[in-house]
Order: C-alpha cells, then structure tokens, then sequence
C-alpha cells in the first residue's frame, strides 16, 4: 500500500539552471507565515509594526548560523570544515536555530529599547508555526521518520510514510511533530490575543515547556541517523533542559507577579499589566514632539492675548475712573 509515498528522490525543481529545492520554499513560507503572525501580535500588543522586519533582520541570520553550527558540531559525520561547504546538502537544526535566534531578539531588544520578554512572547507564537510548517521540509527530503513498520495494518499516511529510498514503511514522525507543533501555536495564539492582563514572559515559558516536552519524547524514538550527538543524544538533553526551563520560567513569572501587584495574573489594583505602554518609531516620537511644542506654543500665544486684553481692560477701566474722579472735584 504506497498511496502517500515520500515523493521524490530528486526533491527539487530547476530555474535558468538552478536548483531549488522545495525544502527551501516550505521553510520560507513557514517564515513568511511567521512574520505575518508577529505582525499581527505587535499590532496587538502596543508595539509598532514595521519594527517586524527589523526583527526578522536580527534573527534570520543569527539562526541561521546558529541552526548550522549546532548541526555540524552534534554530527560526528560532519567536520566542521564543512560548515559552508555542504550547507546546501542539508543539515540544520532547529533547538541550534532557537539559540541563534534569541541572540538576535537581544540584539533587537538593545537597538530599540524593548523588554526581552515581551518581543518574545509575540515571537514565539510565529516560531512555533514556522517550524510545524518546516517538518513538511522532511516529507520532500524523506527524513527524520521513525522505526520501521512491520504490521501491514499500520502501512498508511498518517500512521506512516513509504522511504522509497529504502524501500520501507516507517512511522511518519515529522506529521506527528508538525501537528503537536501547529497545536501549541494555537494555543500560545490563544493566549497572546486574548489575556491583555497576562505578565511577560508566560508565552516563553509555554513554547519551551511544550516545545521541549515535545521534542523529548520524539528524539529517542527516531532512526538512530537522526539523532544528533555520537555518545549523548544532544537533541534529547537539550529538550529536556528546555521543557524544566520552561516550567521554572513559568512558576517564577506567577511568583513575581503575585508579589509585585498581588495576583498571578494581571493585578488586584489598577491593573498595570493590562495598559500595555506604546513604543513608537523615531518618526512618531518626532511628530508628537512638534504637535506638543506646537500646543506649549499655542498656550502661551493665547495667554500673552488674554493678558494684553486685560491689561487693556484694566488700563481702561483706570482711566474711567480717574476722569470720573476728576469730573466730581
């Protein structure tokens, strides 16, 4: 039964003699689709928009090396000379690519001024998304599946995949990663844009939690040539140190809130957390400058006006009264 095979053997199509490859085109639509989402969470969240591609311009390539170096340092198959040189025959890895990444949202956070945590809570929803959409990148390159199928009766998509490279069915891994992924960026969604109240931070804690989590039950359970590290399994001790991570992040947010303004979530008085503050570009901080200038101006045009009338009024008054004065002696 072959009617969801891992298509191809030559998965990539060509234009003026290049190659491209369709694990490209689903990570850059899984990037596109990211941008879009944290767009939309910045808008949301009281933080100007077209600071979205200043971050992207941040993360891209440090996750990049990032993703890149920690492959090529995890796989004894791969000396690290060959960090550039066989870039395009593939090998990335996302946990080095988050690493990367988070350097770059420092970066970001530097440049503009920002709280760490709550750029990456509007992040991390977009990341989540980008690599549920990613794992389909394995599909088309026929990797990061699981142990063979030997029971005819499990012999089909979603259960499994045909490796016809080998010549095998085996446990169709990247779909069950991809769902659990999309799942928890619904959820971290969720929670963005709809509890305004919530402290900084909670959505970093749920990606690492349930990404972590994720990432360290299915680790063991792949072919063994998906498993990054020779002697350790890298991948899983990583996962497993972000999932505690998460949960630590988690339970010291709610502690500090608690103790701050006196509720896990948002706050007994006044609700601060719920009045998020506007970060505005240079261009919008200039133009509000000048209309509030312009306002200090005004009042005082009309204030030199009122004081010259009453002076006038007064002046008037004074001479009233001196010719009626004079008028009486």
């Amino acid at each position: 039964m072959q009617n969801f095979e891992l298509a191809s053997l030559n998965p990539h199509f060509t234009i003026f003699g290049f190659d491209i490859y369709y694990y490209a085109v689903i990570i850059v639509a899984g990037i596109i689709l990211a941008t879009i989402v944290v767009a939309l969470l910045f808008k949301r969240r009281n933080i100007p928009t077209d600071w979205t591609l200043d971050l992207l311009l941040c993360i891209l390539p440090l996750g990049i090396i990032g993703a890149r170096t920690f492959y090529v340092i995890t796989d004894p198959s791969v000396s690290i000379t060959q960090w550039f040189s066989s870039f395009r025959d593939g090998g990335l890895s996302i946990i080095g690519g988050v690493c990367g990444g988070a350097l770059g949202v420092v970066l970001f956070c530097i440049i503009h001024k920002i709280n760490f945590l709550r750029v990456a809570d509007c992040l991390l929803p977009g990341v989540i998304l980008a690599q549920g959409i990613g794992r389909w990148g394995n599909f088309v390159n026929q990797e990061v599946y699981g142990p063979k199928i030997t029971n005819e009766a499990l012999q089909f998509f979603p259960i499994g995949v045909y490796i016809d490279k080998v010549g095998e069915w085996h446990y169709a891994f990247f779909f069950f990663e991809s769902v659990s992924n999309l799942i928890i960026f619904a959820l971290l969604f969720a929670l963005m844009w709809k509890f305004l109240k919530k402290p900084h931070g909670l959505a970093v804690a749920g990606y690492f939690f349930c990404y972590g989590t994720v990432r360290s039950i299915m680790e063991p359970l792949r072919d063994s040539q998906y498993i990054l590290g020779s002697n350790l399994p890298i991948s899983q001790i990583f996962a497993l140190v972000m999932a505690a991570g998460g949960l630590i992040l988690f339970l010291v947010i709610l502690f500090v809130n608690r103790r701050k303004y006196g509720s896990c979530f948002g706050a007994v008085v006044g609700e601060p957390l719920a009045i998020m503050p506007i970060y505005r570009t240079k261009e919008e901080r200039k133009k509000l400058e000048e209309e509030r200038l312009a306002k200090e101006r005004a009042a005082r045009s009309a204030a030199m006006k009122s004081g010259e009338q009453s002076l006038q009024t007064n002046t008037a008054k004074g001479e009233e009264q001196e010719k009626s004065q004079t008028k009486e002696e």
